[in-house]
């Protein structure tokens, strides 16, 4: 299965306790952390949840 890279860009403090749950949830817990996961529907939702947290990497 394709897999996805996601960094975290923006940092969880003053963002409600959700937003910070969803990037744990990612395996994000420090900025500039890049993590690799499976292209999954529940993956992309998560993201859509914290775009402004979050980005895609590419390659």
């Amino acid at each position: 299965m394709a897999t996805i890279k996601i960094k975290q860009i923006g940092s969880p403090i003053r963002r409600p306790e959700n937003q910070r749950k969803i990037l744990i949830g990612l395996g994000l817990n420090k900025m500039h952390k890049v993590v690799e996961l499976q292209d999954t529907p529940e993956v992309r939702g998560a993201i859509k949840k914290v775009p402004h947290m979050v980005e895609i990497v590419e390659g």
